[in-house]
């Protein structure tokens, strides 16, 4: 029986880690594409800390909220609610710091078969990433979507599997079977110095260099671009896409950019060639 007392009070630290602990179970079965209930889970939480159904959902939704932030994959039924407590962001570092496969987790790829090529490709987003506050900040600092998703050489692969299978399906669909052959996962055959992954066509017949980016979280987690991607995209606009495989663990998306990307991305410099430098003696 939920506690009416307890109504606008913050969740307390061993309240939290509860709850956190009983939302990546949830999200665990889900992306196994097990079932699971989540009223059940509702109730044995409602149980364990007097809170009302209402202010159980509410949580599972400000849990959502961070996982977007960290470019991680977060429950479907509970729409990110960013309106939480500073008390949450410590909760999701313990859980996180302690359980480091919920962080590098790799979903097995879905049968694209099922996906119409149709219903992949969406919109880039439009909205500005609005400021974070300060512990949420340091937050996804530690957890950094961007160096995850770009270490992550499993999830890349992955991505980049999609994509050809995409392209394949999405040629036949036109008619264009004999360029739908002519398809190449250039990473995976010649190696990462290309510029882009993949080689496909137009309906026409033009090439289509694809360089593929791919994360778990929402669209707009940043990604990094290499300077070798950058170099070719300028080089060769009228042949260089960059599709944004988002979404991946759950319903995979894809909006495309093209060049010129400085008109198209915001681009931050993050990283620095270093050489030692020649001191005069």
């Amino acid at each position: 029986m939920a506690d009416q007392r307890r109504q606008g009070e913050d969740w307390n630290p061993i309240e939290l880690d509860a709850i956190i602990a009983d939302y990546f179970a949830m999200l665990g079965e889900e992306l196994a594409k097990r079932p699971y209930v989540k009223a059940h889970h509702c109730a044995v939480l409602m149980q364990q800390t007097g809170r009302s159904a209402a202010s159980v959902e509410f949580k599972h939704r400000n849990i959502s909220a961070v996982l977007q932030e960290l470019g991680l994959p977060w429950i479907w039924g509970y729409k990110p609610a960013p309106n939480y407590q500073d008390a949450l962001f410590e909760a999701v570092d313990r859980y996180l710091s302690g359980h480091r496969e919920a962080v590098d987790q790799v979903p097995a790829l879905i049968a694209p078969t099922v996906i119409a090529p149709d219903d992949v490709f969406t919109a880039m987003p439009a909205s500005a990433p609005r400021p974070r506050r300060a512990s949420l900040e340091r937050l996804v600092r530690k957890f950094d979507p961007v160096e995850r998703d770009f270490r992550n050489r499993q999830l890349g692969r992955a991505g980049e599997e999609f994509v050809v299978d995409i392209e394949r399906r999405r040629l036949f669909a036109q008619d264009r079977s004999d360029l739908a052959g002519k398809v190449r996962w250039v990473a995976m055959e010649d190696g990462d110095g290309a510029g882009f992954d993949i080689l496909s066509f137009d309906p026409a017949g033009k090439e289509r260099l694809i360089e593929v980016k791919t994360t778990n979280g929402a669209a707009q987690t940043p990604f990094f671009m290499t300077r070798n991607e950058m170099a070719v995209a300028a080089e060769r606009p009228e042949h260089w896409h960059l599709y944004r495989v988002h979404l991946f663990a759950q319903q995979p998306k894809i909006f495309t950019v093209r060049p010129p990307l400085e008109q198209m991305l915001r681009l931050d410099p993050e990283t620095w060639r270093a050489a030692p430098a020649h001191l005069s003696t």
